[in-house]
């Protein structure tokens, strides 16, 4: 990321978060839970999201636990390897209902069979990028606030329907490559920042992975290395994904 395009989009980020009222926190924000989570035996961790969470999984064998297949080849499929190794004596059951193309109203539409109907212990949910990307093209008219008040009336439902349910909220992340521009920003660094308010609010576990993308660029590694198109992670994004999910959550 040139230095000019970061410190143009980041203070662009912050006059607009200022105009609406929002607290723009750069890391270690109070109430990011960080920690081992109690896993109990018969536990549930399910991934939810859109694309780059789906990661090609096959929907046919969804309804399988610990399935390959059906976790996809993304960094649900990383985690679920890595927690079923550290785990084993528990019987973890690990799902991955991402749906390609899913904006925070798709999610919604689907939460009671594809999230509250499978109590898991665990919930991680990254969705945030379709939100701006359909905008941008013109199949989309949601506002950041339509985005943020949607994320948190979804997080209100579950939390109503699964009390002790943890919480792992991802931070949305674009590297600047392929499809991601100028026309993205100061927008999308205003979602972000809603996501993150969001999470704080319900006391979630926050992972940020826009920090990790950023630092791993910063150390000098080109953007296309981690998301070819800006959005999608390769094989590396999705591995350096998983190593801060599992970092941020401790477990």
């Amino acid at each position: 990321m040139k230095r000019r395009h970061f410190l143009s989009s980041s203070l662009a980020a912050v006059a607009v978060g200022s105009a609406v009222g929002i607290p723009l926190i750069a890391k270690a924000a109070p109430g990011a839970a960080k920690g081992k989570i109690p896993l109990k035996e018969g536990d549930v961790v399910l991934f939810q999201g859109d694309s780059i969470t789906d990661a090609g999984r096959n929907r046919k064998t969804q309804g399988e636990a610990n399935n390959g297949p059906a976790l996809g080849r993304g960094y649900p499929t990383i985690i679920a390897g890595g927690l079923l190794t550290g785990h084993r004596d528990l019987g973890l059951k690990i799902y991955n209902r991402g749906i390609s193309g899913h904006k925070v109203p798709d999610l919604d539409a689907r939460w009671q069979t594809d999230t509250l109907d499978l109590k898991p212990a665990v919930l991680s949910i990254l969705v945030g990028v379709n939100d701006i990307w359909h905008k941008l093209n013109g199949k989309y008219d949601g506002t950041p606030e339509v985005y943020r008040d949607g994320f948190a009336a979804l997080l209100k439902k579950t939390r109503e329907a699964l009390p002790e349910v943890t919480l792992v909220i991802c931070e949305p992340f674009v590297l600047r490559c392929g499809a991601v521009s100028d026309k993205w920003f100061p927008e999308f660094d205003v979602r972000k920042a809603f996501a993150k308010e969001v999470a704080m609010g319900t006391g979630a576990i926050w992972v940020p992975f826009q920090e990790a993308f950023d630092d791993a660029v910063s150390a000098g590694t080109s953007p296309d290395f981690w998301a070819a198109d800006g959005v999608h992670p390769t094989i590396a994004g999705h591995s350096l994904m998983a190593k801060t999910w599992r970092d941020a959550v401790g477990i």
